[in-house]
């Protein structure tokens, strides 16, 4: 880890450190450097899917079916380390608060290396959870998703990430916009969050931090994604509710502020 941002505020104070540098041989890290959020893209995700409950646009409890048509009567595995061919009826639709919750029967398998035969089914899918985004659209995604059994019942048990995916879909077919749009309308400029997104301006692909991974057979450090030759200034594929944002420490700091006023009112 070349660098870091940290911000922390209390009781309206606020203290930033800029550590390191952007990149190993690059610039110096900035208060305004553009990170990948990763999975901290889930709560902004939960956050405009409670928007929609709230303006009764989606219910809770609700199935999602006439949205996410694809999702509709499932079929669940009879056991994890069985095949995928042999399943069961889903007991009931899956609802939104199924997939707020991540109970809604697909996700993370945490078992590494994998052994079970859904895990594998996932993974030549294309949609093993993991570090790297789709290269697929939304309806793409859905279709795959929608041809695997649930790994569980919906609202059985919890599995990671999938969840909030589904989530950035749902959201999109209801309010008929693309989700950075929404996102962009209803949260990112109310609250000055200018360079959250899914993608970054061409002028600001400076303030973009590489990002590395550790290659686990040679054990060496390498680019996950170099900052300068980023794929970032062109739109996703698939804007993941799951994994798909960047932003900085101040608009995070906005949307969390966001939430705490809402959660004292």
């Amino acid at each position: 880890m070349p660098g870091l941002v940290a911000l922390v505020s209390r009781r309206g104070e606020v203290h930033v450190e800029a550590i390191g540098t952007q990149s190993f041989d690059g610039t110096p890290m900035r208060r305004d450097t553009i990170f990948r959020i990763a999975s901290m893209t889930k709560p902004v995700i939960a956050a405009a899917t409670l928007m929609l409950v709230e303006e009764c646009r989606l219910r809770l409890d609700d199935p999602v079916d006439d949205f996410l048509p694809e999702l509709a009567n499932p079929k669940v595995l009879k056991s994890l380390e069985g095949p995928v061919e042999d399943t069961v009826p889903a007991h009931r639709p899956i609802t939104a608060r199924d997939l707020l919750t991540f109970t809604f029967g697909m996700g993370a398998v945490m078992v590494w290396p994998a052994r079970h035969p859904i895990q594998h089914a996932a993974a030549a899918a294309g949609l093993a959870p993991g570090p790297f985004q789709l290269e697929v659209s939304a309806d793409e995604f859905m279709k795959r998703l929608g041809s695997l059994p649930l790994v569980y019942q919906p609202g059985e048990r919890w599995l990671y990430h999938t969840g909030s995916d589904v989530l950035g879909v749902l959201i999109a077919r209801v309010t008929g916009q693309p989700l950075e749009a929404f996102l962009r309308e209803r949260l990112f400029v109310p609250l000055g969050m200018r360079d959250t997104g899914f993608q970054v301006a061409q002028p600001n692909l400076e303030r973009l931090a590489s990002a590395y991974m550790m290659d686990p057979q040679k054990k060496t450090l390498g680019f996950f994604d170099d900052a300068r030759n980023s794929r970032w200034s062109k739109p996703p594929a698939f804007a993941a509710g799951g994994s798909g944002l960047v932003s900085t420490v101040d608009d995070f700091h906005a949307f969390y502020r966001m939430l705490m006023t809402w959660w004292a009112s």
